[in-house]
C-alpha cells in the first residue's frame, strides 16, 4: 500500500465535478460543519491550520473565528474554486499541498484535519503526527472530522483515523461527537480544562 491516495486521484475527482462531495448543497455537510465549529473551545484562534481544504465550505467558516487560516489542498482545482468563492479575505493563505508536508509553524494553535486523514495509510498518518504534533504549542485546539462510512479506495476508515490521531502523545480529549455517518474528536495539546472552567463561569469546578 502507498502511504497516501495519489495527487492524481483528487485530480481526476476534480475534473469531473466542481463539488465532487456534494459540500455546497447537501444538509449533511452544512449540519456537520455547524457541529464542527460549535465544539471548538475557543471562541476565536490566532491561525488555523486546515489541510485539506475541498472547496471551501470550512474555510468559510473558520475565516471567521480565525484571524489567520492557512489551508491546504493537493488539487489546484479544489484552490481554485475555494479562491473563486471567498475571494482575497484578509488573513486567508491557500497553499497546495498535502497533510503529510510540513505543517505552518509559529503561532498556529487551531488544527483541523477534517475528512482527510483517512486519505493516508496508518503508517504515514502516524508518522506526520509524531513529526508534526510536537512542534505545536500547549494549548492548541487539534480538531478530527471523518464519514464512518466504508469507501473502498481510502486505506483507512474514519472511525480509525480518528482512533490513530487520539493516540498520539500530548494529545488530551475534550470533546466528542459519534452518529451513524460522522466521528468528531476534539484534542487539546497539554493539559486542558473545560470551556466553563477556562471563561469562569461561576460554579464550574476544574479537574482534580
Amino acid at each position: 500500500m502507498t502511504d497516501r491516495l495519489p495527487d492524481e486521484y483528487f485530480d481526476d475527482v476534480y475534473a469531473d465535478s466542481s463539488d465532487p462531495w456534494g459540500m455546497a448543497e447537501r444538509w449533511y455537510e452544512r449540519r456537520k460543519y455547524s457541529i464542527t465549529m460549535a465544539m471548538l473551545p475557543q471562541q476565536r484562534y490566532r491561525h488555523a491550520f486546515e489541510p485539506g481544504c475541498s472547496i471551501g465550505m470550512l474555510t468559510e467558516r473558520l475565516v471567521e473565528r480565525c484571524d489567520r487560516v492557512t489551508s491546504y489542498d493537493v488539487a489546484q482545482a479544489a484552490l481554485d474554486i475555494t479562491r473563486g468563492r471567498l475571494g482575497d479575505r484578509d488573513g486567508l493563505e491557500l497553499v497546495r499541498s498535502s497533510l503529510d508536508a510540513a505543517w505552518p509553524g509559529g503561532d498556529v494553535d487551531l488544527v483541523v484535519i477534517s475528512e482527510v486523514a483517512y486519505y493516508l495509510s496508518e503508517a504515514a498518518l502516524r508518522r506526520v503526527l509524531d513529526r508534526e504534533c510536537p512542534r505545536l504549542a500547549v494549548g492548541t485546539t487539534l480538531l478530527a472530522a471523518h464519514w464512518r462510512h466504508p469507501v473502498a479506495d481510502y486505506p483507512l476508515t474514519g472511525d480509525r483515523a480518528n482512533a490513530v490521531i487520539g493516540e498520539t502523545a500530548g494529545l488530551t480529549p475534550v470533546a466528542h461527537y459519534l452518529d451513524d455517518d460522522v466521528v468528531i474528536d476534539v484534542f487539546r495539546f497539554g493539559p486542558s480544562e473545560s470551556v466553563a472552567v477556562d471563561t469562569g463561569v461561576p460554579g464550574a469546578v476544574a479537574r482534580g
